[in-house]
C-alpha cells in the first residue's frame, strides 16, 4: 500500500506551508501549538514537518 503523502486538506504532510491558512490550522492543531510558535519554528528550521516537530519538542 502506498504511503499517504497528504493531510486532510490535500497538503503535503511532510512540509508545512505557513502561508496557507488550512495548513497553518492543521499543523497548529497537530502539534498543539499557537500559529505564532509554529511560524517561528518554520522560520528557524524550515518547512520539514519532522524538523519542526523536533524543534518544538526541544523548545517547549
Amino acid at each position: 500500500m502506498p504511503e499517504e503523502t497528504s493531510n486532510a486538506h490535500g497538503s503535503d504532510r511532510h512540509h508545512i506551508q505557513v502561508q496557507d491558512d488550512d495548513d497553518l490550522l492543521y499543523w497548529g492543531e497537530r502539534f498543539a501549538v499557537s500559529h505564532t510558535l509554529l511560524r517561528h519554528a518554520v522560520d528557524t528550521v524550515g518547512t520539514s514537518a519532522k524538523s519542526v516537530e523536533e524543534w518544538l519538542q526541544a523548545h517547549r
